[in-house]
C-alpha cells in the first residue's frame, strides 16, 4: 500500500515540476532576449554569457562587409557612383545601441515615431510640417542604415516625391516644365517643413 501512495506522490511531484517548467517556458518565450538570458542564467548553470553590446552586430557587419555593404541594400545600380551613396553615422560607427535596444519591445531605444528626434532635435523649424515628418515616419523617405542615394533617401531625389505624390495637379504646365529642365522638387519645396503650406523655399 505504501508503494502505491509513494508512486502517486512521485507522480504529483513530477507533474508539478513539468507544469512549473512549462509555465517558465511560456513566460520566458514572451520576454526580450536580454530578460530571457537573465532568467535562464539564474535558473540554470552553464548558460553562455551574453556578448558585450558592441559585439551584438559583429557577425552582421562581417557578413555585410564581405558582401559589399548592407545586405538589404547590396544590390547597387550599375553606373551609380560610390560618392552618391550614404550611411547613417551611428551605423557607420557601429553604434547600434544608439537606436537599438534588444531588451525593449520592438528592439528600439524609444518608440519608432520618436526615434529620429532623439538625435535630430529641434529639427522642425517651420509653421507647416510635411505629413510623414509630423508623425515621425522618417522611414517613409529615408533608409535607417545605408542607401545608394544621398541623405539616406529610398529613391533618387528626382523620384522620391512621386512615390507618394501622384496628384493630377503635379502634371500641370508648371510642373511639366520643371521636370523637363531637370529641376527637382526639393529645389523649390523643403521636404520636411516650411513657413508656407506647400513648403516653398
Amino acid at each position: 500500500m505504501k508503494d502505491g501512495k509513494h508512486s502517486a506522490n512521485q507522480g504529483k511531484i513530477t507533474a508539478s515540476f513539468m507544469a512549473c517548467l512549462l509555465i517558465c517556458l511560456v513566460v520566458t518565450a514572451g520576454c526580450s532576449a536580454v530578460s530571457r538570458h537573465e532568467i535562464l542564467s539564474t535558473v540554470f548553470d552553464g548558460v553562455p554569457s551574453y556578448p558585450p553590446p558592441d559585439e551584438f552586430c559583429k557577425d552582421y557587419y562581417e557578413k555585410t562587409t564581405a558582401a559589399g555593404g548592407n545586405d538589404l541594400h547590396a544590390k547597387e545600380e550599375s553606373g551609380k557612383s560610390a560618392g552618391q551613396s550614404s550611411r547613417h553615422q551611428p551605423y557607420e560607427e557601429k553604434k547600434c545601441d544608439d537606436c537599438h535596444d534588444k531588451s525593449k519591445e520592438g528592439g528600439l531605444v524609444t518608440a519608432k515615431i520618436d526615434l529620429c528626434f532623439q538625435c535630430h532635435k529641434d529639427f522642425i523649424k517651420g509653421s507647416f510640417v510635411h505629413g510623414p515628418v509630423a508623425v515621425g515616419e522618417c522611414l517613409a523617405c529615408h533608409e535607417p542604415h545605408t542607401s545608394r542615394y544621398k541623405s539616406l533617401l529610398k529613391a533618387d531625389k528626382n523620384q522620391i516625391c512621386s512615390v507618394c505624390h501622384r496628384e493630377k495637379r503635379l502634371s500641370v504646365a508648371l510642373h511639366d516644365k520643371v521636370s523637363e529642365r531637370q529641376i527637382y522638387c526639393s529645389d523649390c519645396h523643403d521636404p520636411h517643413y516650411g513657413n508656407a503650406s506647400n513648403f516653398m523655399k
